[in-house]
């Protein structure tokens, strides 16, 4: 052995030196550069700084299929990271492999692709306004993401020669903001957008506020977003359950204050504006396009169980269709979660539907759709809205939305059940104490922050509760006090419900404010032999809160009158589903839907993010059933 290690020494010593200077021995494996050959790749990448009117320049990746011959582009303005949101393998020898899945259609047609990063936003210069306004009152500076997009257009018609010149914008969630921006100042290029789950209007019932109610569980993101230029990070907290650590800081305001997020501007400018004032008026999206349609051609798509932005496609929509704009906009619901319609969509929770109905959207709809405006494809034969048929799992092809027809009234009746037949008693009502001390969950405790531990291009697993909130078991809440709920008798026969639902509460209170959340919920069998993942399941068909102070007015806020009764109608999120016979219909109501919304102090203050603890207080709701007080939902019933 002891001759062997002399030999081993000496073969090492007698070894050549590696890189070495003279008089110097090294023995690194590791050489001083290395270039690995890599398969050739059937695309080219480029990496460009494009400048805006105003010199910024925003950070913008081309992909170019080396085939591409007068190629449309198809492009998504992202505060994401352009770099991680278009790159799922940067080896990858196939432009197929080296973008998103949800590009494979886009890619397999030869279209080029463009990712930018938004102005402020990880690669490209200037300042990040979170969704900033257009230019005007709310926005003194010369660019908005109109402006952007149109000088990236312009830059890009001149500087890709492998393109025909035309443009179109898609996006989902924040991408889909920028793309129905886009629309209102339209580059001559720009030939199709695609907005997907867009935030259209904050306040109403996208991703801050619902009615008024503010969306507590969003504070994650805006810390993501706002906090740096770069990835998103989140401050670690002492406690796990988002419950418990909203419930524990007080008032939304004590809460942003405690956590060091009022430092942000953001935090700032939305405390000072609790009400649909002019701040909120003047970025709703819906209005502005309304007031300025554009005549691009213009595919609006919306996940029925959106749970950040279920509100926006839906509202552009009608907006532009009552202001005569109906012939270059379509629309599209499908049965997804938010961004889902990127990704995978055979099924949402224990829900399965017939096929991966997201996929079947980008090659049934989406592409022939881009490849009729962007490249003279064939007509593609899109009917004006299609809708999936959650019910009856298929989808379904109509020549407006909602459909015209009379909304029938499922009245809340004695004994907690619902009846198409109007209340024949003259008084009636169903009391509860709600207690802000003790609000109902939205989902089962522990709730976690959804934004807490998301890392680049990835979803932490914390996410995963928060994407399916709006199809989870609503059983979760069965036995609490402050929950009433209503039923139908087991159906002997199909009631299809198409369109728009309203609430259309009439309650009184102790307090002097206070907040209603209403479910519409599908109770499936109590046992399914096929499925026993769904056996008596409920599955919120549509559900949404509504803040008291704004039943009369959304800018100028009132305090109720204590013990008077009061109507609070709101509408409820679209839908197109059949209640099977075998099943019930469910409504829910209760006040609080925590910590996804902020707690009511249920007393009247001037703005509730400053609400003091002495404010919060029990109060007695009384939902009321009577002939003179009826209470019901109406529903858009297909007879």
């Amino acid at each position: 052995m002891g001759s062997m290690r002399v030999s081993l020494v000496a073969v090492m010593l007698a070894l050549p030196p590696a890189h070495a200077s003279e008089g110097a021995v090294s023995l690194s494996d590791i050489p001083r550069q290395f270039e690995p050959v890599l398969p050739a790749q059937d695309f080219v990448k480029r990496v460009v700084m494009i400048p805006m009117r105003d010199g910024v320049k925003l950070h913008t990746i081309i992909y170019v299929p080396k085939s591409a011959k007068s190629a449309p582009m198809l492009m998504n303005r992202t505060p994401y990271d352009a770099t991680g949101r278009s790159t799922r393998s940067a080896d990858s020898a196939s432009l197929l492999g080296a973008l998103p899945t949800g590009d494979e259609y886009f890619v397999k047609a030869g279209y080029i692709r463009v990712y930018q990063d938004v102005r402020g936003k990880y690669g490209s210069e200037g300042d990040y306004v979170m969704t900033r306004p257009p230019r005007g009152p709310l926005n003194p500076t010369e660019t908005d993401h109109a402006t952007d997009t149109w000088d990236t257009i312009d830059w890009l018609v001149k500087n890709v020669p492998e393109s025909n010149g035309r443009v179109g914008i898609i996006g989902s969630s924040y991408e889909g903001f920028t793309a129905a921006m886009a629309l209102l100042d339209p580059h001559p290029a720009l030939k199709a957008a695609v907005p997907q789950g867009p935030l259209i209007d904050a306040w109403m019932g996208d991703d801050w506020f619902h009615y008024g109610a503010f969306r507590n569980i969003m504070l994650g993101y805006v810390h993501m977003q706002t906090g740096q230029r770069g990835a998103g990070t989140i401050a670690p907290s002492d406690t796990y359950d988002k419950y418990e650590e909203f419930l524990r800081a007080g008032s939304t305001g004590d809460y942003m204050r405690s956590h060091g997020l009022a430092q942000l501007p953001w935090i700032e400018r939305t405390m000072a504006h609790p009400a649909y004032d002019a701040y909120w008026q003047g970025q709703a999206l819906d209005k502005l396009l309304a007031a300025h349609p554009s005549k691009v051609p213009t595919l609006w798509t919306q996940g029925m169980w959106d749970q950040e932005d279920i509100g926006g496609a839906n509202r552009a929509w009608r907006a532009l269709k009552a202001a005569g704009s109906e012939a270059n906009n379509w629309l599209v619901l499908g049965p997804w979660n938010h961004n889902q319609v990127k990704a995978e969509g055979s099924s949402l929770g224990p829900m399965v539907w017939s096929e991966d109905t997201a996929r079947q959207y980008r090659r049934d709809i989406l592409l022939p759709f881009l490849d009729e405006h962007l490249r003279d494809g064939p007509p593609s034969g899109l009917a004006r809205v299609t809708v999936y048929n959650t019910g009856e799992k298929r989808w379904e092809r109509f020549s407006t939305w909602p459909q015209i027809g009379e909304l029938k009234p499922l009245y809340l009746s004695e004994s907690f059940k619902l009846s198409f037949d109007g209340p024949a008693q003259s008084s009636g009502g169903d009391a509860y104490i709600s207690d802000p001390a003790k609000p109902v969950p939205f989902l089962p405790r522990p709730v976690l922050d959804p934004f807490g531990d998301l890392t680049p291009g990835a979803l932490g697993t914390s996410y995963e509760p928060w994407s399916k909130w709006l199809v989870a078991d609503q059983r979760f809440v069965d036995g609490r006090t402050d929950v009433l709920v209503y039923e139908t008798p087991v159906l002997t026969q199909p009631v299809h419900v198409q369109g728009i639902p309203i609430a259309d509460i009439r309650a009184m209170t102790s307090g002097t404010d206070g907040d209603f959340v209403v479910k519409l919920i599908d109770v499936y069998p109590k046992k399914d032999p096929l499925n026993a993942a769904v056996s008596g399941y409920q599955l919120a068909i549509a559900m949404d809160i509504f803040r008291g102070r704004y039943r009369e007015s959304f800018e100028h806020p009132s305090a109720i009158p204590a013990n008077k009764p009061q109507q609070y109608k709101f509408e409820l999120p679209n839908v197109n589903h059949v209640f099977q016979p075998g099943h019930r219909i469910m409504v829910q109501i209760q006040s609080t839907l925590f910590p996804l919304y902020d707690r009511n102090p249920q007393t009247f203050v001037p703005n509730i993010f400053n609400a003091k603890a002495v404010d919060y207080k029990k109060a007695e709701i009384t939902v009321l059933r009577s002939k003179q007080q009826p209470s019901a939902v109406l529903l858009p019933v297909v007879e």
